[in-house]
């Protein structure tokens, strides 16, 4: 049995590392150069945000130590007003669960070393997808030397939000996709260290948030910080000088200037990136092509769930296999039932995350909330947990995640109803007493 696998990043990689278990014949094909061997494009780095589900799959190989050796946990927000002081909020009731900050390049390279290594794995480099037979499974490579043709039994679509095998599948309909662009783009700067040490906290996803835009920073081993600006479409090309650039982050955001001596050359030179949700049906075509991970179902990452929803796209795949003695024609569809309410599910909190991020956190009433949330959840250990929990620090399915916080929110809106009506009662008992 021979599987092609198209796309050698963080999915891709971790693929080909569950199929070499089962004793198969896998080829990675990535369009790139070896990326061990070149640096990273410019202002594309972005910091990723491992939690429960990224480890989980991640320890099933054998890999979470390795990777996690440079990651920085986060465990919680740390909140940037214009002006006033910074304003921690913990990310779980007891303070003491954290995200890690780990860079995709670092983690890129990691998984591909172990490929590598994996019996039966081999890695081609330099090869764009250009054609492909979904039932014959019959591809042509765009090659530094020409185009080559290969044939797989099994063909896996791990090549990102930009998917050239799902763009092969629309065309052939095969399938059908929607692409709902948000009306954002993302730009990235830089905090270096500061005399060899950390400019901000560590332990802390910094945000800026600025209503209908905000910024987000966070840490790496290296002592420094990648930030990333979050604006509407358009905003970014009316600061074309370095003096527009200054005036504005001076009023906007005050305190980045003096941690940031790249500011105009970064603001000036990095990419514009766009950001949207990718919307397949179906995800596989005759049993032996598939989509997985953001070919299938690209979310926007304002719950830090991409790569871990990804991650644990692989998990559910290889259980597939298990489950059909490793019938391709039975698990994809499989593979398909079990993930997509899953995938809509976090596609939908993470766009309502964003919201969250950019317009409340800043808020008293939210920071009420969230204070009398947490103090809920130790009222009420295991019985309460929030969203934000369940979604990062648990492997709870997200369909049942966004299930379970809706019935959690509704027995909790009853209670204070109930108490504030037992108030009511008592308060005309004392007045009648009077």
């Amino acid at each position: 049995m021979t599987v092609a696998i198209v796309g050698a990043g963080l999915t891709g990689s971790l693929l080909a590392c569950f199929l070499a278990r089962r004793g198969l014949s896998v080829t990675l094909y990535e369009r790139r150069a070896d990326p061990r061997t070149g640096g990273a494009e410019r202002g594309r780095s972005i910091n990723l945000a491992i939690s429960e589900r990224g480890l989980d799959a991640l320890r099933r190989i054998g890999l979470d130590d390795e990777v996690m050796a440079d990651a920085l946990p986060m465990k919680g927000r740390m909140i940037h007003p214009v002006d006033g002081p910074l304003d921690f909020q913990a990310y779980s009731a007891a303070q003491d669960r954290a995200i890690n900050s780990i860079s995709r390049g670092a983690l890129n390279n990691a998984l591909l070393d172990a490929a590598e290594k994996a019996p039966g794995v081999s890695v081609v480099f330099e090869h764009r997808l250009v054609s492909l037979d979904s039932q014959g499974g019959v591809m042509g490579f765009e090659t530094p030397s020409g185009v080559v043709q290969v044939v797989a039994d099994v063909v896996l679509g791990a090549d990102g939000a930009g998917s050239a095998v799902r763009g092969q599948l629309v065309g052939d309909g095969s399938i059908v996709d929607d692409v709902d662009f948000l009306d954002y783009g993302y730009k990235e700067l830089s905090i270096p260290a500061v005399d060899g040490e950390f400019a901000l906290d560590p332990g802390a996803l910094h945000i800026w948030p600025r209503g209908t835009s905000m910024m987000i920073a966070l840490p790496n081993p290296d002592k420094s910080f990648t930030c990333t600006l979050f604006w509407p479409a358009g905003s970014f090309d009316a600061l074309t000088t370095p003096a527009l650039i200054i005036g504005y982050f001076g009023e906007h955001y005050p305190d980045l200037l003096p941690l940031a001596p790249s500011l105009v050359d970064d603001y000036l030179h990095n990419p514009v990136g766009v950001l949207g949700t990718v919307h397949t049906h179906p995800w596989q075509a005759h049993g032996r092509t598939a989509l997985i991970g953001d070919a299938a179902h690209a979310i926007v990452p304002f719950y830090g769930q991409g790569a871990n929803c990804a991650f644990e796209d692989v998990v559910a795949l290889d259980r597939c296999l298990d489950e059909t003695d490793g019938s391709w024609a039975r698990a994809l569809p499989l593979f398909e039932a079990r993930r997509r309410d899953n995938t809509e599910a976090i596609a939908e909190m993470a766009l309502a995350n964003f919201v969250e991020m950019r317009d409340k956190v800043s808020s008293p009433v939210f920071r009420l909330g969230k204070r009398l949330e947490h103090a809920v959840e130790r009222l009420l250990p295991g019985r309460y947990v929030s969203r934000y929990e369940l979604v990062s620090f648990t492997t709870t399915p997200y369909a049942e995640v966004r299930q379970r916080v809706r019935r959690q929110h509704q027995a909790l809106g009853a209670s204070v109803v109930v108490g504030l009506g037992a108030l009511v009662v008592l308060a005309r008992s004392l007045r009648r007493s009077r």
